[in-house]
């Protein structure tokens, strides 16, 4: 079985995504990826827009700040990019993502199931934590579209701002999936809750258009 592994933060940027799936520890990163099982790239990626929006909230062990999360019920859209991925690679994905290790015995059942769940009522959950409540929002040419995100919305997390490198990221996501320009970039990064909190729109801006140089 396929599933569209749908990245709304830094995984948009395919290189970031890279990490995940052949392992290692991504430039400027703290944490050491073990990979996934099925070591092979995504057959194909594709820009999407989900209904909601995201918000930043936690920290991440990986960049420090705040953390990328899906909220289905925040006004406006949330752009993503969706990848073509084996459900084993999607389970995996998740895995790392809940600090867990890829083809974890225990996991693999429980994902299997949980994806099925999703897919069939539009949401399921592995645990209380972080990534560890599966959406479904839709399918795309026929395939389920899959993403995790955190069990509480934004109105009910204590949003905090992202890590430059993080948010940097996720420009780079933008662009490489959306093509979308600097200042439309820019415009959608400073609204998000967590990035409007703390991350003055000029300060996103710079960001925006320095990580941009070389995309």
């Amino acid at each position: 079985m396929v599933v569209w592994y749908v990245a709304y933060g830094s995984n948009m940027h395919a290189a970031r995504l890279g990490w995940y799936i052949g392992g290692g520890c991504p430039p400027g990163g703290r944490r050491t990826y073990p990979g996934c099982r099925d070591r092979r790239p995504p057959s194909r990626s594709v820009p999407v827009s989900l209904p909601g929006g995201i918000y930043f909230a936690g920290e991440s062990r990986a960049w420090t700040g705040g953390m990328a999360f899906y909220d289905p019920q925040l006004p406006g859209e949330a752009a993503a990019r969706a990848y073509l991925v084996s459900e084993e690679q999607f389970a995996d994905i998740a895995a790392q993502e809940m600090y867990r290790p890829a083809g974890a015995a225990d996991l693999i059942p429980a994902t299997g199931a949980a994806i099925e769940a999703a897919i069939t009522t539009g949401r399921a959950t592995l645990g209380p934590g972080r990534y560890e409540t599966l959406v479904c929002p839709g399918s795309h040419s026929g395939v389920p579209m899959l993403t995790f995100t955190a069990p509480e919305g934004a109105s009910a997390s204590r949003c905090r701002p992202p890590a430059s490198i993080y948010l940097g990221m996720i420009a780079r996501g933008l662009r490489e999936a959306h093509g979308w320009p600097a200042e439309r970039i820019t415009s959608y990064l400073a609204a998000r809750p967590g990035v409007a909190d703390g991350w003055p729109p000029d300060a996103v801006a710079a960001l925006v258009s320095e990580v941009l140089v070389d995309a």
